[in-house]
């Protein structure tokens, strides 16, 4: 029976529109026994998903559709902003995304909270953008929101992984030729935060901004960083080159002083996808123990630890100090 809807799908990337089930001659029982069945999925009054594309999307995704529902659905236009627009941007978030879509709303006094909605008041009037059909804050605006409002953590996270895709971006570019846009730089968010200057939250943007860095290669090695700073150990030197019989091979983290390696390892490496590619995941393991043991010789020592316990404040002390990472 739904294959009647695949148009409408597809037309509205995921989101079904109550007035396309009613055109496709479904009335309001069928939908019903949609829904019972989980061919249907509501998002909200009047928003659906298909139940296999609801149930296949990350929380990522899901809180995507949430957004843009929230959006199709509004009285009145919304510009999206802080964590709403983050995820429209694909920033990745350490934690579960908000119930709720944040947009900018100065006819509010101060911030104000609906059932599905929060709105924020801005001293500067945002310039938007469109991102799949929804007005959203710019990507500098964004981080500076974000890291404004949200813990150090999901703030660092947030940049560093901007910073890096941006300075991809721009080096792709470059040896392509083409003439793009410049790649965001700190420098780019420390003139984005004198002009937003926050109510509240300034200085704890700074200091996000100080300590992001684009040398991060996922949110797995950004939450370890930012453990070791809250922690009171030493940053370590950032994906280090060692030349190995000839090869060059990079390392997440270097403590020059101590000799030792440490490597975030993320079980991305180890699931299909754009990391995997085609490879077998007891191929990448045995690859990465291979590239251990052309490393240990190295160093006086090499530590892996796994998202559980970067994740885990608790955890991860105990795990620092008894492979003797040295204290800041």
């Amino acid at each position: 029976m739904l294959e009647i809807l695949d148009v409408p799908n597809a037309h509205n990337d995921g989101l079904i529109l109550a007035e396309s089930l009613w055109a496709a001659g479904l009335n309001t029982r069928a939908v019903r026994a949609l829904l019972a069945n989980g061919e249907l999925v509501r998002i909200r009054r009047g928003v659906y998903s298909l139940g296999a594309t609801w149930r296949g999307a990350n929380s990522d995704d899901q809180y995507r559709l949430f957004v843009r529902a929230t959006v199709v659905t509004a009285e009145q236009p919304l510009l999206l902003s802080h964590l709403s627009a983050a995820a429209l941007h694909n920033l990745p978030i350490i934690g579960p995304w908000p119930k709720v879509v944040h947009a900018i709303n100065n006819d509010t006094a101060g911030g104000s909270s609906a059932r599905f909605t929060t709105s924020h008041r801005s001293v500067v009037e945002p310039e938007p953008v469109t991102i799949n059909g929804c007005a959203a804050t710019t990507l500098a605006r964004t981080l500076i929101d974000v890291a404004a409002t949200s813990s150090f953590l999901v703030g660092v996270t947030m940049i560093d992984h901007a910073l890096r895709l941006e300075g991809e971006r721009a080096e792709n570019e470059r040896r392509k030729g083409v003439a793009g846009a410049p790649a965001l730089s700190k420098e780019d968010l420390y003139a984005e935060l004198a002009i937003v200057h926050p109510r509240r939250g300034g200085p704890k943007v700074r200091r996000v901004i100080d300590f992001s860095t684009l040398l991060s290669a996922n949110p797995g090695e950004s939450m370890s960083r930012v453990r070791m700073h809250e922690l009171g150990f030493e940053i370590p030197e950032l994906q280090v080159r060692f030349v190995v019989q000839g090869r060059d091979y990079w390392v997440d983290f270097y403590w020059p002083g101590v000799r030792k390696i440490g490597e975030f390892d993320g079980k991305i490496k180890y699931t299909r996808g754009a990391t995997l590619g085609d490879r077998h995941p007891g191929d990448v393991v045995i690859a990465e123990k291979n590239r251990e043991n052309l490393l240990r010789p190295e160093v006086l020592s090499f530590d892996r630890w796994d998202w559980d316990t970067a994740f885990s404040p608790r955890l991860f002390y105990e795990f620092m100090i008894q492979h003797d990472v040295p204290r800041a």
